[in-house]
C-alpha cells in the first residue's frame, strides 16, 4: 500500500470517528451530558490531546532527522569521490583504473535511485563489503616514490574510508524498519480524540468542516512520517544535484 493511501485511510478514519461521535451526541439521553460530564470529557480529550501532539511531533520530527541525516551524507560522499579522485589523479596509470572504478560506482547508483527509481533498502550488504574489499586491495598495491605521490597517499586512505563507513552507515540506516505499531497507537489516539470532540459538538456544516480540516492535518502528518522515512524515493525524494556535480569532475 502506498504511503499517499495510507494517509488518505487515516483521514477518512479519524473523519468518521469525528462524525460518529456527533451522531452519537444527538442520540445520547440530556442526562449523560451533564456539565460534569462535559468536563470529564474535555479533560480526557485534552490529555490525548497533548500525547498525541507529543509523539505525532516527534515521529515527524525523526523522520525529518533522518531525511536530513541521508541527505547530508550523500552531500559527504559527493565530497569524498571527488577528494579520492584528485589525490588518486599524482599516480598516472597506475591509478587510472581506480578512479575509473569510482566514476563508474558513481554512475550505477545515480542511476538506480534518479534514475531507474530502485529502491537501496534492497541493496544487498554483502556485495558491498566485498566490493569494498576490492577496492581496499587496489589501493594497497599502490606505490607512492614521488613527493606528490607520497603526500596524496594520506588523502586516499582517509578518503576511501569514510566513503567505506557512510555508505554502510547509509545502508544500515535505511534498513531500520517503521514501527507501525507505534503508528498504530498514535492513529488510534487520533480517532479516539476526534471522536470525543465530535460528542461535545452539534452535527451542523462548520463543525463537520473543522473536523475534516483536523483530520487532513493527521492523515498528512502520518504521510509525512512515512514518506520521510523513504528519503530515496516518493515525493520528498533527496535532490540529486550533487552526485551529477560530482560526476561532471570525476575522471577529469
Amino acid at each position: 500500500m502506498s504511503n499517499v493511501a495510507i494517509g488518505i485511510g487515516v483521514c477518512v478514519l479519524t473523519f468518521v470517528f469525528a462524525i460518529g461521535g456527533m451522531i452519537l451526541q444527538r442520540r445520547l439521553p440530556e442526562s449523560h451530558m451533564t456539565s460534569g460530564a462535559s468536563a470529564m470529557i474535555g479533560a480526557v480529550m485534552g490529555l490525548i490531546a497533548l500525547l498525541l501532539a507529543l509523539v505525532l511531533g516527534t515521529l515527524v520530527g525523526s523522520s525529518y532527522g533522518l531525511y536530513a541525516t541521508q541527505k547530508g551524507n550523500v552531500e559527504l560522499l559527493s565530497a569524498r569521490s571527488i577528494q579520492l579522485d584528485m589525490a588518486l589523479k599524482p599516480f598516472g596509470a597506475e591509478g587510472q583504473p581506480i578512479r575509473a572504478a569510482l566514476k563508474g560506482a558513481v554512475e550505477q547508483a545515480y542511476k538506480a535511485i534518479w534514475i531507474d527509481e530502485q529502491d537501496p533498502r534492497t541493496a544487498d550488504m554483502g556485495q558491498m563489503v566485498a566490493g569494498y574489499s576490492l577496492l581496499n586491495a587496489a589501493v594497497a598495491q599502490l606505490k607512492a616514490t614521488t613527493p606528490e605521490q607520497i603526500a596524496a597517499m594520506p588523502i586516499v586512505n582517509a578518503s576511501i574510508g569514510i566513503i567505506e563507513q557512510t555508505r554502510l552507515l547509509m545502508a544500515l540506516q535505511l534498513a531500520s524498519p517503521i514501527s507501525w505499531p507505534l503508528q498504530f497507537v498514535v492513529v488510534s489516539w487520533a480517532m479516539l480524540l476526534f471522536a470525543g470532540y465530535g460528542v461535545m459538538a452539534r452535527l451542523n456544516a462548520t463543525a463537520v468542516f473543522a473536523a475534516f480540516v483536523g483530520a487532513f492535518a493527521v492523515g498528512s502528518g502520518v504521510f509525512l512520517v512515512l514518506e520521510l522515512n523513504q528519503p530515496f524515493s516518493g515525493l520528498f525524494r533527496i535532490p540529486s544535484a550533487a552526485v551529477v556535480e560530482t560526476l561532471a569532475v570525476l575522471g577529469k
